[in-house]
């Protein structure tokens, strides 16, 4: 009897195989995430393909429900920063069934003027994200990201009128 007509190892390849994709997937979640902050700031188009309806993302300047309430963050970082180049790496995934916890670090650049480059905000940390299998593949339900350092001048905080 070869490996494979062993129906317990078959088996156990299958589950192996199925949390090495659910991984993969999470981390590449992740970093779909970043790419489309950088390259489709124009649109909000994107965000039911990375959130749920119900997410909840945690900044360091503030709290953001549901995709309503993402949408209105993506319009403040597009009306502050003219370009913005994020980096998203090192990402731990832990799968439990249809939902998975990553961890990983988080850079980003961020340029106030396109004519001026080298003047730019930038910022590290750590993510920490709750995510869950849906019909339409993985998406993040809960983002936190705590702020481990930072250079450059920080945007002024918005008041109300």
């Amino acid at each position: 009897m070869s490996l494979l007509e062993d129906d317990a190892t078959v088996a156990a390849l299958r589950d192996q195989l199925r949390l090495l994709n659910d991984r993969l997937e999470v981390a590449q979640l992740c970093d779909r995430y970043v790419m489309h902050l950088d390259k489709d700031r124009s649109h909000d188009a994107w965000l039911d393909s990375v959130f749920t309806d119900d997410v909840h993302l945690t900044f360091p300047f503030g709290e953001f429900k549901g995709i309503e309430g993402l949408a209105g963050f993506q319009e403040m970082a597009r009306t502050t920063f003219a370009r913005t180049h994020h980096l998203c790496a090192n990402h731990v995934v832990e799968v439990d069934g249809d939902t998975a916890r990553v961890r990983s670090h988080l850079m980003a650049v961020h340029v106030r003027d396109s004519d001026e480059p080298a003047g730019h905000f930038d910022i590290g940390g750590h993510l920490e994200a709750e995510t869950v299998r849906t019909a339409r593949g993985w998406r993040i339900r809960r983002f936190v990201f705590d702020l481990v350092w930072q250079s450059g001048q920080a945007p002024a905080a918005k008041t109300g009128s």
